[in-house]
């Protein structure tokens, strides 16, 4: 049930450098923020903290998810995966209404100033370059090797690159407001961008805490369940499936399926049947988890042949 040692190093390494790129973004951002006085690049800065924060929980939590199931744990602990992407969600909504209030506040009593300087619109560039390369390895690690937690990480980072083009934009109506004396509402774009920012946070932060909830909850992937029954039904010797349940714990997938056989069928072919069953359930259940990650537990009622009935 447990990954591969190279798959694990895989998960760890991508987490990894989720982290040190979210340091080295939250240390320019607030630099470059206190700098220029930039509501949207603190806003930015605040996101990629939080971002720093998730990175952290992502990388601790993919260790603990791959250890093996104990005494305590029977079915793993690959929910720490999914307990880690909903309290990213949670930070991410915090850091939204935080980035609102101050957008608010800039409108509203013109607080602060913006100095607009080639340094706020290079490290919102490097922000976007390094976004975009973290987000897809994150992303094809997650797809990969069924991680909800990396998936999470790469939500964030993606949507960082529309936030960032976001900031960018009000920065240079603001430069522009100031070179060509436009009127001076302009000069508020850069706390309106914040409001883009903070949007944009908002509504990853609920999909993704959606997302979660339903792991937690053990909620059926989908149609899966129905697609199994459809699957084992075709089978001989399969009179009738009683029950298919399904759920998701981290990378890993857990199917229980009761069915009903002939009742003359030998020990031998109940054996294979349930084989056969265990099987067809797995590759059913591949698109949502590796092979090895899928877990099977098969339950045989004998009835009488429908023939005799």
């Amino acid at each position: 049930m447990s990954l591969s040692k190279s798959a694990q190093r895989e998960k760890t390494v991508a987490a990894l450098s989720s982290v040190l790129a979210a340091v080295g973004l939250t240390g320019l951002k607030i630099l470059v923020a206190t700098l220029t006085g930039s509501l949207g690049i603190m806003a930015e800065a605040a996101h990629s903290g939080l971002d720093l924060v998730a990175a952290l929980m992502t990388f601790f939590a993919v260790r603990v998810a791959d250890r093996p199931a104990d005494a305590n744990h029977n079915y793993g602990h690959g929910k720490v995966e999914n307990l880690s992407a909903f309290l990213e969600s949670l930070l991410l909504l915090g850091t939204a209404s935080w980035v609102i209030i101050e957008a608010v506040r800039r409108l509203l009593y013109h607080e602060g100033h913006v100095d607009v300087s080639v340094w706020a619109f290079l490290v919102m560039l490097i922000s976007i370059v390094v976004d975009v390369t973290r987000s897809k390895v994150l992303l094809r690690v997650a797809k990969k090797l069924g991680s909800q937690a990396l998936e999470a990480d790469a939500l964030h980072f993606s949507t960082d690159i529309w936030s960032s083009a976001v900031v960018i934009f009000g920065l240079l109506v603001v430069y522009l407001t100031n070179l060509f004396h436009w009127p001076a509402w302009l000069g508020q774009a850069d706390a309106i961008a914040a409001f883009g920012v903070s949007g944009i946070v908002i509504w990853v932060s609920l999909r993704l805490a959606r997302e979660t909830i339903d792991a937690l909850l053990d909620h059926s992937p989908g149609a899966l369940a129905t697609q199994i029954k459809q699957r084992i039904t075709q089978l001989e010797d399969v009179v009738e499936v009683r029950r298919v349940r399904v759920r998701r714990a981290g990378n890993k997938c857990f199917a229980d399926v009761i069915i009903s056989a002939p009742r003359m069928l030998t020990f031998e072919q109940i054996h294979h049947l349930s084989d056969l069953v265990e099987r067809e359930t797995i590759s059913e259940a591949h698109a949502f988890s590796e092979p090895g990650d899928i877990d099977v537990v098969v339950h045989v009622e004998p009835v009488a042949s429908p023939e005799k009935r």
